[in-house]
């Protein structure tokens, strides 16, 4: 499978202001350009300009919920893209979390496994442009059929952590996309979905969170800061127990659970920030992300975190696959 090498957009200011961002980081050898979609800009938008601003890249979504759009608007939203980039925009789907899901959107977080297996199954029927009438096990679907021809099928990632969801994207979809964990962490994760695709070719994506500076001690506060919001989510806390982290977590764990937010976040040991953000100088943030190519991931996904201190569009340019 082809090696390759994303970003994650939008970056911070007006997303009408962007194009010249997108244009360089397309002239920078970057080969994908990925969303996220939680509380910012939605996560179709920015790959729309994209698709023109840079018609050279891959586009694709890590993720779009399976539980904020319905069925049909969620194989119309597809299909949209897919149309407008033919042959490059990738959909990404997954479960989410209650928060996204429940404490935002106001919708119940209830079988995401099911959700986001049965959303999967309708959209590889759906896009086609196929009629669908069927009983899936989380909805129901009633003579649905999509107008748009598409020129080709867009692949279909899994975002995924822990085994269920990861055996899931290896059977069910073209590939898996993973975050918030160690370079190391990548060869146990990607053996799971390769060993579900029994030998069929499946991508591994990950979304990279990067600190690009050598302040140490702002890397650690902010960072801490930062992972804390997913570390206390409980399917990103059930991940973090499966790869191992119990002990290092427990006390931090422990203190969030009992309202210390503050004395949680220095319960998170030093060593876990180094293992699932990467920072340093351009060239130390560039040897680790090569870290977990050689683990096994086929597209990492940079985030740059916006931190204080931190030059975005400089960085940019010191992790591009051609610097």
């Amino acid at each position: 499978m082809m090696q390759r090498y994303g970003i994650t957009v939008p970056f911070d200011g007006p997303l009408h202001a962007q194009r010249a961002q997108f244009e360089e980081v397309e002239s920078l050898g970057y080969t994908d350009l990925w969303t996220a979609e939680a509380n910012g800009v939605d996560g179709l938008t920015p790959l729309a300009l994209a698709s023109t601003w840079t018609p050279s890249m891959r586009l694709g979504t890590a993720i779009l919920p399976a539980f904020t759009r319905g069925p049909a608007l969620m194989a119309q939203s597809v299909a949209g893209l897919a149309s407008a980039a033919p042959g490059r925009f990738v959909a990404g789907i997954g479960s989410s979390s209650n928060v996204i899901v429940e404490n935002w959107n106001g919708i119940e977080f209830t079988e995401p496994y099911k959700q986001t297996r049965d959303l999967v199954r309708f959209l590889k029927v759906a896009l086609t442009g196929e009629k669908v009438t069927e009983e899936y096990a989380t909805f129901s679907i009633k003579g649905f059929r999509l107008m748009e021809k598409l020129e080709e099928q867009p692949p279909i990632l899994i975002a995924a952590l822990r085994e269920g969801m990861l055996k899931m994207a290896g059977r069910e979809s073209d590939g898996a996309i993973i975050n918030w964990l160690s370079a190391e962490n990548v060869a146990t994760v990607a053996k799971v979905v390769h060993d579900a695709a029994e030998g069929a070719p499946r991508e591994i994506v990950a979304r990279i969170f990067v600190i690009p500076s050598e302040d140490r001690d702002m890397v650690l506060s902010m960072g801490k800061y930062a992972m804390a919001a997913y570390l206390n989510v409980p399917v990103y806390r059930a991940f973090h127990e499966w790869m191992g982290r119990t002990d290092a977590l427990g006390e931090h764990w422990e203190q969030w659970a009992a309202g210390d937010r503050k004395g949680a976040l220095e319960k998170i040991p030093d060593s876990v920030v180094d293992e699932l953000i990467v920072s340093g100088s351009g060239a130390e943030c560039k040897a680790h992300v090569e870290r977990y190519i050689a683990n096994g991931v086929t597209t990492p996904a940079i985030a740059i975190m916006p931190m204080p201190g931190v030059d975005v569009p400089q960085s940019i340019r010191d992790l591009a696959p051609n610097s």
